[in-house]
């Protein structure tokens, strides 16, 4: 990326916060970590660092002062823990870009928690009416940041979301991360990123795809 952005990962210990971390790590961009255990932070950020010495990151104590400080909060928590962190950020977060990764998951993966004519990413937004929210991260794997490209195709991920220069900033981002960004459209379109990722992980179950699996559309 050109511009060099301060991104607040909240959540960052987590399967899909560390692979975006690792990912984002590559760029000149500045991260800010935090997650519950703290010692947990410092061993990623010192993995970070073993790989990539010149990498700005560092382990922040409070999500409030992570926030306060970045310039893009991607939020890597599961969808129940959105509300309580939101709380906390929403005076921080204003005019920011907020990426919403979560995928509001029943607990046998059959659907989503969520009504029809809602999601995540725009329950997300209610939450935080002055900030940018985006949809992005929700239709790849935790291991697909290892390997973006799957079977010789590199793996697409979607964006969505109501700010064309929120959307283009994240774009970049998912592209840095290794990932063919795929802008969808308006914020709405994440009630149908979330389905879709909950008919990958039907179908990785069914056909024991590994976890290595995502998303290609095909065209000429």
């Amino acid at each position: 990326m050109s511009t060099k952005q301060t991104i607040a990962i909240i959540g960052a210990t987590g399967n899909m916060g560390s692979g975006i971390a690792k990912s984002l790590s590559k760029s000149n961009n500045r991260l800010l970590l935090f997650a519950q255990h703290e010692d947990k932070v410092q061993a990623l950020v010192d993995d970070i660092k073993k790989n990539n010495p010149s990498a700005e990151a560092e382990a922040i104590a409070c999500p409030i002062n992570a926030s306060w400080e970045a310039d893009i909060i991607i939020l890597a928590v599961p969808y129940p823990a959105e509300k309580e962190i939101a709380a906390k950020i929403k005076d921080v977060a204003n005019q920011k870009i907020v990426i919403s990764i979560s995928n509001p998951l029943n607990e046998t993966y059959s659907g989503l928690i969520t009504a029809s004519d809602t999601s995540a990413g725009e329950e997300l937004q209610k939450l935080l009416p002055n900030s940018k929210v985006i949809k992005a991260f929700n239709t790849v794997f935790a291991s697909d940041f290892a390997t973006p490209v799957i079977a010789g195709q590199q793996a697409d991920a979607f964006i969505a979301g109501s700010d064309a220069g929120a959307l283009q900033t994240v774009a970049e981002l998912v592209q840095t991360a290794g990932f063919n960004p795929i802008i969808a459209g308006d914020l709405a379109v994440s009630r149908t990123l979330e389905n879709m990722t909950v008919l990958l992980i039907q179908l990785t179950m069914k056909y024991n795809y590994n976890w290595v699996a995502g998303w290609k559309v095909l065209h000429n």
